[in-house]
């Protein structure tokens, strides 16, 4: 990750370009900009994620933190609710909004391109928060 200073404090405004990606817990590419790790952020957490054609993450919810996502490309589908009983489709364009530990699966229709989106969460750490939910997996199971 490029910074402007090489430890990270609170204390400091940074500059950063997205970190090194990896994949996360949820099984998806993400590219880490504001954390606790990266500059020492207190209070939230801003990162890229990128889900490739046919792709999708594993059931999870992130236990007492709200999440945000802006839709940069392409086009994803996301199930939600305590047995994923609901169903949005996100474009470029919109924001979507999930309350601290609500259950989610988010997964990329298109067999040709990537989903790229900005997400924010109000967990400062990079996988903290993540708890991952097998038993809900197999609900909607892989195109």
């Amino acid at each position: 990750m490029t910074t402007s200073a090489t430890h990270p404090t609170s204390s400091e405004c940074r500059l950063l370009q997205p970190g090194k990606t990896f994949i996360g817990k949820q099984g998806l590419e993400y590219a880490v900009g504001i954390s606790a790790e990266a500059v020492g952020s207190q209070h939230i957490h801003m990162q890229l994620v990128t889900i490739p054609p046919g792709g999708r993450a594993h059931a999870h919810k992130h236990a007492s933190h709200e999440t945000a996502i802006y839709a940069l490309q392409g086009e994803s589908g996301v199930w939600h609710g305590e047995r994923l009983e609901h169903h949005t489709i996100v474009r470029p364009g919109d924001f979507f909004y999930i309350p601290a530990n609500m259950p989610h699966l988010p997964y990329n229709p298109s067999t040709t391109e990537p989903v790229v989106a900005v997400i924010a969460r109000t967990d400062p750490n990079e996988q903290e928060s993540v708890v991952l939910l097998p038993e809900l997996d197999s609900i909607h199971p892989p195109a």
